[in-house]
């Protein structure tokens, strides 16, 4: 179901009894972010502060903590229903006649999106602050060594200067002053390219920032879309109906109508960067302070009742392991296009998403993990993935008791590794250079006589069925 408000989603997680309304007066600064990772950390529900001292606006946290809260975020009962919907679209059989083809044009029109409507007028413009001041907004210290205040829920709106294509980003925004703050851009985001593209050009780069609205459209910015892919048709794909866009105030940027917040400004390639961070990051370490663009604020609207969006980040398990679990199950149809041999994936939580991947294929020749090591190192963000294990079919990638059993008994480590260099995440703190590093892949797939191994391979000790099924009957009688 599509979402008008933020606060329309709020009162369908109370009603499913996932949110946890808090009175008590609490800080901005720290405290939300002690009792919010507690809460995280034990499986607990949203937190909707609505006394946040010194501040009018209530903050909510943790609003995708669960499997179950981030499929009420996209509207379905379970996230594997749009995996499902996705494999199916891009499964159809190829066309027989004109009516076939009809039909796959719109079974592909849903795949691309809903298009987005035009309006003239929205909720996000009840309020209207043409003297903008950030400090209105409830905006987290996370942790001690954070260099101020993050916003970490923020959709950053951008455009390609030359051909004016659309990019949202999920980016941190660390609060500077009243009027700017940092532009988290890592050098291989889309935003990053438009920067650098603006400064290839004259002026400044108009943007917007959204807070809220619909989950659908916060989870659509954080989803690693190819670039031709637009976050706000896959929006519309996600809720079934096209997002509504209006113009800023001082801008050329449209933003989604519904949104509580929206903050206007721009970024000017022409000045100095501007010293960002440290801050307390998803790896569980704080990420350095390096140099950024700054983001000038020219107009704050919002809501009459606006609610402010945010996470915090750090040790896992946290909030953002469901939003990287629900990309990682809607993608994996996606991912077959490419290498149909790959049965199913996991990003490991504690791996911290680029850090781990364990694939499980179905082997067809020699050496052909490795074919998908490289191939998935070429992939987007997987370019990203440190260690890759690679298994075969049978083996349950979910369950990492039995990935560990197999990979420490089926590999030979230096026949059965792989290492190469190239791109790694910017928060990648062991890397020697920024951006620059090595990766491992490990094959922990049964080796072949076609691929050099001269003995036989062992069958794993399994029980036969007819015992199994003989102690079943009579396990009662045991009294075990």
């Amino acid at each position: 179901m599509p979402y008008n408000s933020l606060s329309e989603f709020v009162q369908v997680l109370e009603r499913a009894g996932e949110l946890k309304r808090i009175t008590h007066p609490v800080k901005a600064e720290l405290e939300i972010t002690e009792i919010a990772d507690r809460v995280m950390k034990s499986g607990g529900p949203a937190l909707l502060f609505e006394n946040v001292i010194k501040k009018t606006i209530p903050v909510l946290i943790n609003a995708f903590g669960s499997g179950k809260r981030m499929a009420l975020a996209l509207g379905v009962a379970d996230i594997d229903e749009i995996a499902q919907e996705i494999a199916k679209l891009i499964q159809t059989r190829p066309p027989k006649s004109f009516k076939d083809k009809f039909h796959l044009l719109g079974e592909l029109m849903k795949l691309a999106g809903i298009p987005p409507k035009i309006v003239r007028d929205g909720p996000c413009r009840e309020v209207i602050h043409r003297e903008p001041d950030l400090n209105i907004l409830p905006v987290l210290t996370c942790w001690p060594g954070d260099a101020g205040p993050f916003m970490t829920l923020p959709m950053v709106f951008s455009k390609n200067p030359v051909t004016g294509t659309r990019n949202v980003g999920l980016y941190r925004m660390q609060v500077f002053d009243e009027r700017t703050t940092g532009m988290h851009w890592h050098l291989h985001k889309v935003g990053a390219r438009h920067y650098r593209q603006q400064k290839e050009q004259a002026g400044r780069m108009d943007m917007a920032v959204c807070l809220g609205g619909d989950p659908a459209m916060i989870y659509a910015a954080t989803a690693p879309l190819p670039d031709q892919i637009d976050e706000i048709l896959f929006t519309g794909f996600l809720r079934k109906k096209g997002v509504e866009l209006i113009k800023g105030v001082t801008v050329d940027v449209e933003v989604p109508a519904s949104s509580d917040i929206v903050i206007e400004g721009y970024v000017d390639p022409s000045e100095p960067l501007r010293r960002e961070g440290p801050f307390g990051d998803h790896t569980g370490f704080y990420s350095l302070a390096d140099d950024y663009p700054v983001f000038h604020v020219t107009c704050i609207t919002h809501r009459a009742q606006p609610i402010y969006p945010t996470t915090i980040v750090g040790r896992p398990p946290m909030e953002d392991a469901y939003l990287g679990k629900a990309t990682e199950r809607i993608f994996l149809p996606l991912l077959r296009v490419t290498l149909p041999e790959i049965v199913d994936m996991n990003l490991p939580v504690h791996g911290v998403f680029h850090n781990l991947a364990i694939i499980s294929i179905k082997k067809e020749y020699p050496v052909h993990a490795r074919k998908v090591m490289h191939a998935l190192w070429g992939l987007g963000q997987m370019m990203f993935t440190k260690i890759l294990i690679v298994v075969d079919h049978d083996v349950n990638v979910h369950d990492l008791s039995e990935v560990t059993w197999i990979a420490g008994n089926h590999i030979d480590p230096k026949r059965d590794t792989v290492f190469v260099e190239g791109p790694v995440d910017v928060l990648d703190h062991a890397a020697p250079i920024l951006g620059y590093g090595s990766k491992i892949g490990i094959d922990a797939t049964r080796k072949w006589r076609s691929e050099g191994f001269e003995r036989d391979w062992p069958e794993p000790i399994v029980m036969d069925e007819k015992t199994k099924k003989y102690i079943d009957s009579m396990w009662e009688k045991l009294g075990l």
